[in-house]
Formats: structure tokens, sequence, C-alpha cells
């Protein structure tokens, strides 16, 4: 079978740790010439290792506009173009309301949700009919969390743009989706704000317990739903939002 992604240019947000870099590692494998972006730059480089020397990889802070324009025109040099872009990067909190201070909120916020919407916004002039965006959310938005309200909203936030991105971009043949994971085994959880290191483990506990599944995720569960998301097979299928949660958020 003919790759998916051959020779397709594809960034992925996020790619450096986790679902992005399992993502960013299955397009690779079907064919894309894949870009990278993360804010550490010892697991970007170790990313970038993985995907061989065709990848390009590029330290981006999603919450600084500047940096977003920077990482555009370095693909608009490099690549010329982006074929699909996987916008995964994000930060989470478990904070109770009293406790969630205006940093908090401009932390969340500033990457989640302003990250998102400028990262698409700057990527727009790359991309033509026939290009593909997926958004990362969460089951957040969908259940009620004690201590989550602010990722919550910001991944509310995240499903709403998704909709309206995929309204407002169909006439010019782009395809917006976004997939939302649930409890899935990430780095993410061991730097997430309001958990200490011995709270990981009950943590960990209450979410195979609330999964009907009875267990974690895996980030290469999730990237087959974005690869999918993104690829020609989803060509009718546009403003949805796939969970991928083990049932999680269903019944």
């Amino acid at each position: 079978m003919q790759p998916r992604f051959n020779e397709k240019v594809v960034v992925v947000i996020g790619g450096n740790s986790g679902i992005g870099l399992a993502s960013a590692q299955a397009f690779a494998l079907e064919g894309a010439r894949v870009v990278v972006t993360g804010r550490d730059t010892a697991t970007l480089a170790r990313a970038a290792a993985s995907l061989g020397g065709r990848a390009l990889a590029v330290r981006c802070d999603v919450s600084d506009l500047r940096a977003i324009e920077a990482l555009m025109s370095e693909i608009r040099e490099k690549l010329g173009r982006i074929d699909v872009l996987f916008v995964n990067a994000g930060v989470g909190a478990f904070i109770p309301i009293e406790a969630v201070t205006e940093a908090d909120w401009d932390r969340l916020m500033a990457v989640n949700l302003k990250g998102v919407f400028f990262t698409v916004q700057k990527a727009l002039p790359l991309m033509s009919s026939g290009g593909a965006i997926v958004l990362n959310s969460s089951i957040g938005w969908k259940k009620g969390i004690p201590t989550g309200s602010v990722y919550a909203a910001s991944k509310a936030g995240v499903r709403a743009l998704g909709r309206n991105f995929a309204a407002e971009l169909v006439g010019r043949g782009i395809r917006v989706n976004v997939v939302s994971p649930g409890p899935v085994e990430t780095p993410i959880i061991g730097r997430t704000a309001g958990l200490s290191p011995e709270m990981i483990p009950e943590l960990r506990k209450q979410m195979r317990e609330n999964t009907p599944m009875k267990r974690m995720g895996e980030p290469a569960e999730v990237a087959r739903a974005a690869l999918f998301l993104a690829s020609d097979e989803a060509s009718f299928i546009t403003g949805v939002d796939l969970l991928v949660d083990g049932g999680a958020a269903s019944f």
C-alpha cells in the first residue's frame, strides 16, 4: 500500500514527547517529512534523532506569538508548505478553585488556547486545499472533574475552535477535526500543576478505575486516531471530536 503521507509536510506542535512524539513517529513511518516542535531542547533533540535525518526540529513556545511566527518562517524557507498540522502542545493542572491564581489561569490559557489559535492562524498562509488540521483537546472538556476547572475551560475552548475553524475553512478545502484523549500514559502526568509526586500513583489508579476498559491509554493509540483524521481516509469528515478514552466519557 502507498503510505498515506508520502512526501507530505506534517507539522506536529509539541512533538517532542508523549502523544506528539508517537504521532510524529507514525507520520514519518508513513512517508511524511515531519517538523516537530517543543520547548525542551533535550527532548526535542531525542525526538529528532528518533525520526531520522529528514525531520526538522524547531524549539518553539506556542505561548509566544513571535516564536510561532519564527517557526512558520523557517518552515516556509526550508519546506515551502504545510499539508498537515497537528496542534498537540498543552499543559495540565489540577488546582482547587480557591487556589487558582491569575498566573495559573494565564499560563494554561496561553499554551492550551491562545497557542492553539495563533498557531493555526500563522500556519494558514502555508496551507492550501486538501490540507488537514487536527487539534488535541481532552475529554476534560466533557467531564466534571474536581480541581480541573481551568484545564477543562481551556480544552473546551479547543473543541470550540475546532468546530469554528472547520466551518470557516471548509470553503478553502481545509478540514479541521479534534481528537480528545482520555487518561493516557504520557510524561505530562509528572509535570502537572497541583500534583505532587506522591499523588501520581493514586491518580493513575483512579483513572484506571474510572475508565470502562480499566486501563490507561497509550500515546500510539491516540496517534492512530490523529493520523486517521489527517489522512484522505477521513476526506468527508470535518468538525468532529473523536474521543480516544476507553469509554470514559461515553458510559
